[in-house]
This record gives structure tokens, C-alpha cells and sequence, in this order.
């Protein structure tokens, strides 16, 4: 079989730790949110959004059932968030979103990533004012003055509403999330949405060069190896 076998099978491993990754991800999101706000997705939007996000990703519905068994139970693990902030390879600012049992093993995971890469890691607050913290939810359509209109009848705090290409896109600041989707699905209940999440949007963009490419993929790369990294936001703009 030799070398191509070699290949397809180191390139099947990392697609299958990639899957175990993301169903990690969001089987711990599931159980975070359904053991503080209830484990019910009829009466906890937050949560239904969440679960049918997960599906969109492909997350087996066992994942999905097995953590909000679990939220419905007494005991199990005590998740907290927990948020760094640094600057990466290239100087480029950095987010990172945690889910934690224990915020020792998780800083000192965090932190390895940013000392290997030649990075530093920044004190809370330091990279954060140059990010907007946003609603994104999109789908395809074109009535974009519409959809201003119902989600601002709906007192809504809408940030902008882009309208190209086929594509609507709403932005809402962060606490307004569930209120944007909640009215969205009221005006177009059919819809399908092909974005929908809270998200860091970096201000500004910060090139990397060549030579911090390296770097840069390595950090990111070390980040996803941790099991409590939730999500990484940058503001890197990557050479082709």
C-alpha cells in the first residue's frame, strides 16, 4: 500500500480528531447552557439555537441527547468561561474563549501556546477594544430594507443590515442576540440560516508576513489541541 496509504490514513486521523474536536466543543456548550438555563429547547431558545447550530455542524444526535441528559441530572462538572487575550505571531490580536473545570490546567495550556510561538500573552482587556462583540445571523435573500424594518419594530438595537450578493447579513450587538434571532424567525419563519452566532469582529486587519506564517499556523494549531479552547478570534490577514 505504501506511501499513499501513509497519507490517507495520517489525513483520515486528523479528520476524525478534527470531528472529536468539534463534537467536544459543542457537546460541552450544550451541557454548560442546559444546566444554567434549562435543559428543555422548548422553553430555552438560547439552547434550541445552539442544538440546531450543532446539527448544521453535523453533530450526531447521541452527542447532542447524551449532554442534556446530563444537564438534567444532579452533579456533574462545574464549567466556567474563561477569556484570553493576547498578541500572536506578527503582533496580530487574539481572543480566546475557554469552557473550564479548572482554570490552572487551562491558563498554563493557554499560555504554553503563546510563550512557544514566540507570542505574548496579554492582560484582560488588552486586545478586546479593538474587536466589535456582535450577533451575526445570515441567510440567503435580498430584502434586506425588509428585514431592517421588522427587527427595528421589534425593538431590536440593530448594529447594520447588508444586503449583496444574495445574501442578507444582520449584525446586532451581543446582548441583543436572542431578540434579533427571536424576531428574524417571526418575520421569516422558513428561514435557514447559514450564520448564526455572537462573534468577535476585529476593527482593524493586521498583516502576517511570510516569515511569521509559520508561526502563526503553529499557534493556531496548538490553540485547537487544547481541549478547553472554545473559540479563537483574530485579526490576521493571512498571505495567499
Amino acid at each position: 500500500m505504501g506511501r499513499s496509504f501513509e497519507v490517507r490514513k495520517v489525513s483520515m486521523a486528523k479528520t476524525a480528531a478534527q470531528k472529536t474536536k468539534v463534537y467536544s466543543k459543542y457537546g460541552k456548550q450544550i451541557y454548560v447552557m442546559a444546566k444554567n438555563s434549562g435543559a428543555d429547547p422548548a422553553s430555552n431558545s438560547s439552547l434550541r439555537a445552539l442544538i440546531e447550530k450543532a446539527k448544521r455542524d453535523q453533530v450526531p444526535a447521541h452527542v447532542i441527547d447524551r449532554a442534556l441528559e446530563k444537564a438534567s441530572g444532579a452533579g456533574g462538572e462545574d464549567y466556567v468561561s474563561a477569556r484570553y487575550e493576547g498578541f500572536g505571531p506578527g503582533g496580530c490580536a487574539v481572543i480566546i474563549d475557554c469552557l473550564t473545570d479548572n482554570n490552572n490546567r487551562t491558563i498554563t495550556d493557554v499560555r504554553n501556546c503563546f510563550t512557544k510561538t514566540s507570542s505574548k500573552f496579554g492582560a484582560p482587556g488588552s486586545v478586546a477594544h479593538s474587536f466589535d462583540h456582535l450577533a451575526v445571523l445570515s441567510f440567503k435573500g435580498d430584502n434586506g430594507d425588509e428585514i431592517l424594518e421588522a427587527l427595528l419594530s421589534a425593538e431590536v438595537d440593530v448594529t447594520d443590515v447588508e444586503s449583496e450578493n444574495g445574501q442578507v447579513i444582520v449584525f446586532a450587538p451581543s446582548t441583543e442576540y436572542a431578540k434579533a434571532r427571536g424576531a428574524l424567525m417571526e418575520t421569516m419563519p422558513d428561514v435557514e440560516l447559514e450564520v448564526d452566532e455572537i462573534t468577535f469582529i476585529p476593527q482593524t486587519r493586521s498583516e502576517i508576513s511570510a516569515d511569521d506564517l509559520p508561526n502563526f499556523e503553529k499557534f493556531l494549531s496548538m490553540l485547537n489541541d487544547c481541549d478547553d479552547v472554545q473559540d479563537v478570534y483574530h485579526n490576521a490577514i493571512v498571505p495567499a
